[in-house]
């Protein structure tokens, strides 16, 4: 999805790094005023590449191979997958054939990733740069699928954009059984309680994603809904708030990479190491979303990404996107 504007995201049929073109190309509705004003000070200073290259860091100390935003080794979320794998496939909700398939196809799945898919996984989760994506694409199943009033009587069914089959989250979800508003919000694979449902209502409405203006309260796109199945799988193991935030921070910057490395950069030079940051604040709409983002950015001078960003859709030919990539709305 292109970080045009602040509106919702309708299905693209641009190609990703990590996904072949999407089937059905959407005409959604636009959304206008998703955008919340961003509180930077717009007098702020550029950071210049030399400027950063003071005693005690560097630009390049903020890039993927240094691993300050981007641990080299990953990050152990606090949640386990146990055999959700196993009930998305038996729901109807992945295809899990054309899942491995497309995995297969691309080298790219590992015995840790097929028992994911097929097995019963009982550690801790490890996010890592390789399986970025293909964690992802668990997440966004999972967030679509589970039944949670946020999909029933949130943003996605507001009859200006025309019913929530019009997003990138649902239309773009190829790897169902049968159409994917059939699995929409349709299913149990576990109950929160109303204190965790609280909390994911809360978290869910201050994460923001570069790609447009929206939170995770508004999946329209695939990082949405994957986030959002993410928070809920927090909530229902008994993460702290506190805990959640700081996943959802350690998630965002793997499916963001130049985003967070570009914000770091940023509060390093207004004196604030990324180990020291507040996670509920970078992830907000002054540093997360598309506009407060692009005002952070505009304060930076940052070397030439190496590539541009991706679709929303699921299935590509190509392999995992390189290092320092932007994922746009892709995988």
């Amino acid at each position: 999805m292109e970080n045009t504007n602040h509106k919702a995201t309708p299905t693209r049929g641009k190609e990703s790094p990590y996904i072949i073109p999407i089937a059905v190309v959407i005409a959604g509705a636009m959304i206008s005023g998703a955008l919340i004003a961003n509180t930077l000070d717009p007098s702020q200073k550029t950071v210049t590449t030399e400027e950063l290259k003071s005693p005690g860091g560097s630009h390049e100390s903020y890039s993927a191979s240094d691993g300050i935003v981007l641990p080299l080794s990953g990050v152990m979320l606090p949640v386990s997958w146990g055999n959700l794998g196993q009930q998305l496939i038996a729901a109807g909700a992945i295809d899990g054939e054309r899942f491995a398939a497309l995995y297969e196809k691309r080298g790219q799945f590992s015995d840790t990733e097929r028992n994911l898919l097929f097995g019963n996984a009982n550690g801790k989760i490890t996010l890592t740069e390789d399986n970025a994506g293909y964690l992802l694409n668990l997440f966004w199943a999972l967030g679509l699928a589970n039944q949670n009033p946020i999909l029933d009587s949130g943003e996605m069914i507001d009859p200006r954009y025309g019913g929530a089959k019009n997003f990138a989250s649902t239309a773009g979800w190829t790897m169902a059984k049968g159409n994917p508003m059939d699995h929409y919000s349709r299913h149990r694979f576990f109950t929160l309680t109303p204190e965790q449902q609280v909390l994911v209502e809360k978290i869910s409405k201050g994460i923001y994603r570069p790609c447009c203006g929206n939170s995770t309260h508004f999946p329209d796109c695939n990082h949405g809904m994957a986030m959002l199945g993410f928070l809920e799988l927090m909530a229902s193991q008994g993460v702290s708030e506190g805990d959640m935030w700081k996943a959802a921070l350690a998630v965002n910057s793997y499916w963001f990479p130049d985003t967070y490395i570009t914000i770091a950069a940023y509060m390093k030079k207004k004196g604030v190491e990324w180990k020291d940051i507040s996670p509920q604040e970078m992830l907000g709409a002054a540093y997360s979303s598309a506009s407060g983002y692009a005002k952070i950015s505009a304060q930076v001078a940052r070397p030439k990404q190496s590539s541009g960003g991706s679709g929303c859709g699921v299935e590509s030919g190509e392999s995992v996107a390189p290092k320092r990539q932007q994922s746009g709305c892709g995988i």
